[in-house]
């Protein structure tokens, strides 16, 4: 079965099975919610699941290597300074035809 991406953003290395097996996860898809509406720490992510620390990093890796998330440098309000990690789609759309599978992606900055 051929999968072919059509995906909105340009110049997207991710493959697109690849993407579907990192969304099957349950912790990745947490993660991609909670980094939906604005950038989030590794650990404020893992607050949000119910997964250890190990866990979540290697999922926010998951999703990088699949551009489903970025990394960012989030600026506190006392000056500091995070890496934090936000969800780059908005959706995601799956289609099913005789010829495979397409999948395409709307990014969050369009």
């Amino acid at each position: 079965m051929s999968m072919q991406a059509s995906n909105t953003r340009s110049e997207s290395t991710a493959d697109p099975s690849a993407q579907l097996d990192v969304l099957g996860d349950e912790c990745a898809r947490t993660i991609l919610v909670a980094t939906s509406d604005g950038p989030k720490t590794a650990k404020e992510l893992t607050k949000r699941t119910d997964s250890s620390s190990a866990t979540v990093y290697r999922r926010i890796n998951n999703l990088l290597e699949s551009d489903l998330l970025s990394e960012c440098v989030r600026f506190d309000d006392d000056g500091s300074h995070t890496t934090a990690y936000e969800a780059t789609i908005e959706s995601l759309h799956v289609q099913i035809q005789s010829d495979g599978i397409d999948v395409s992606m709307s990014t969050a900055d369009e």
